[in-house]
């Protein structure tokens, strides 16, 4: 049996989320036990209960060594209001554990990847159940949880990978969270965000990726209309900084804020969550 310890360091879910997880689990990975943390539901403005209640539950799942792996239940945003706090005080268990989540989570991945705590990976969360596709991503996740490796994203080549949100990774740099990358692919994606903003956010990030093996770009969705064409897409944007920084374009991945998203397990970590 695998035991899944369920948290929301940023945003809540609602409990529909965790009844549709749940079926899924039922009808496909009866091997799998989900344990949903009560702060997943908890509301504080913007937040899934105040910094406290959110840092007690991350350190709740993560240190309990009864559970094999801890999975993010949404983004949003507040996960890096507490993640240097919470990953200070991990004891030896959560060093034992996979990590899974995207998006504004990956404040998390990131630092725990820095410290060398466990073994984060990105990808589908449980909120993405709701969509009209997400049960397939959802799936993905409960499948690498199980530890499968058939849902890893394909374009993994042997050489150490992370994906990141664009916004999160430009965030993350210069801070205390932020891993050493040299040598990695760096994997981005984007959602929600102006052209423009896109092209600002690459201006500053590959200013902090000298020394990586190369990008490669996620799916990049739901682009607001501005005012006026910007005149490059996405692409277009991520291959002129590379360019410009010296960093290989390596193409696309099938990583990011849609149905299509995979797992990507940060570094060169094989398997599942219980590898």
């Amino acid at each position: 049996m695998t035991r899944v310890a369920i948290c929301a360091p940023a945003t809540p879910i609602t409990r529909d989320v965790a009844d549709a997880v749940g079926a899924l689990v039922t009808a496909h990975f009866p091997e799998i036990r989900l344990v949903f943390h009560e702060q997943c539901f908890a509301s504080d403005g913007h937040f899934a209960g105040p910094d406290a209640a959110r840092l007690t539950a991350l350190l709740e799942c993560a240190n309990d060594s009864s559970f094999d792996a801890v999975w993010f239940a949404r983004g949003g945003y507040g996960s890096n209001r507490i993640a240097r706090a919470a990953i200070e005080r991990m004891n030896d268990a959560a060093r034992r554990k996979g990590y899974l989540g995207f998006s504004d989570c990956g404040f998390i991945l990131g630092g725990l990847y820095r410290e060398r705590i466990g073994r984060p990976a990105h990808g589908p969360m449980p909120v993405n159940v709701l969509s009209e596709e997400g049960p397939a991503a959802v799936l993905r996740s409960l499948s690498w949880l199980a530890g499968s490796e058939d849902w890893l994203e394909p374009g993994l080549d042997g050489r150490p990978t992370v994906a990141f949100n664009l916004m999160t990774l430009s965030a993350l740099t210069g801070t205390s969270l932020m891993p050493d990358l040299t040598g990695h692919v760096v994997i981005v994606e984007e959602v929600a965000e102006h052209l423009y903003a896109i092209d600002r956010l690459f201006f500053h990030v590959v200013a902090h990726l000298r020394g990586v093996a190369g990008l490669r770009l996620g799916t990049v969705t739901a682009v607001p209309e501005n005012d006026r064409p910007f005149g490059s897409e996405a692409e277009d944007i991520a291959r002129y900084w590379c360019d410009r920084a010296g960093i290989p374009y390596l193409g696309r991945a099938r990583v990011g804020h849609d149905p299509s998203n995979t797992i990507v397990p940060f570094g060169l970590a094989a398997g599942g969550a219980r590898a």
